[in-house]
């Protein structure tokens, strides 16, 4: 079993770092959503996103809490009985992307690769056994840390090997895709992939 000290300490350190990056110059005056409320750090599953949205993540600064993304996700997250303490939830780019509206943005493809470090050394550090991705971009900025030739249409809910782990991509909840593309009693059957992952894990 890892020692738990030196984990909560070197994760402190990373979130530390995290919050101090100013790489990104439209994200500068965001803040890196990185920190305890990000979850378990020996969770059964590690869900990645693609960067905090404005009134959920960057507001609560809890990944996939207080917007209505947010309340898809925990009730996809209620419906396979897994509860927020035994996960850990970030996103491939750890500031909220914005528009000169200040409408939520798409991270540029500079960006996923400025915040790669940060995901490939929290993935390290958790060492979770199942991965799941939240849409196609997550699954893309994936790439950047073990290349892969996974896709959304053809490989969602299904279980893969990547990086030493498991992998379940999982469309995102937000409403758009719920409404045009999966719907949310479709993602519930999704989401029972995710339990298979973890047993399967706990054989290996």
């Amino acid at each position: 079993m890892r020692d738990q000290a030196p984990l909560d300490q070197r994760f402190a350190r990373l979130a530390d770092e995290a919050a101090a990056c100013d790489i990104c110059e439209r994200m500068r005056e965001r803040k890196a959503v990185l920190s305890r409320l990000n979850g378990a750090l020996f969770p059964r599953v590690m869900f990645i996103g693609e960067a905090p949205g404005r009134k959920g993540a960057d507001r609560t600064r809890i990944p996939f809490h207080g917007d209505a993304s947010g309340a898809n996700f925990e009730s996809l997250l209620a419906s396979i009985n897994l509860k927020r303490e035994e996960i850990f939830i970030t996103s491939a780019v750890l500031c909220s992307p914005r528009k000169a509206s200040g409408a939520n943005d798409k991270p540029s493809r500079m960006e996923f690769r400025n915040c790669s470090g940060f995901l490939r050394r929290l993935i390290e550090l958790i060492d979770p056994p199942v991965i799941a991705t939240l849409g196609a971009v997550a699954l893309d900025a994936l790439k950047l840390v073990e290349p892969h030739s996974y896709q959304i249409r053809e490989d969602a809910a299904r279980i893969l090997s990547w990086h030493g782990r498991l992998l379940v991509p999982l469309y995102h909840p937000s409403p758009q895709v719920i409404i045009t593309v999966r719907p949310l009693e479709q993602q519930k059957r999704d989401y029972r992939s995710i339990l298979k992952a973890v047993e399967r894990s706990n054989t290996r």
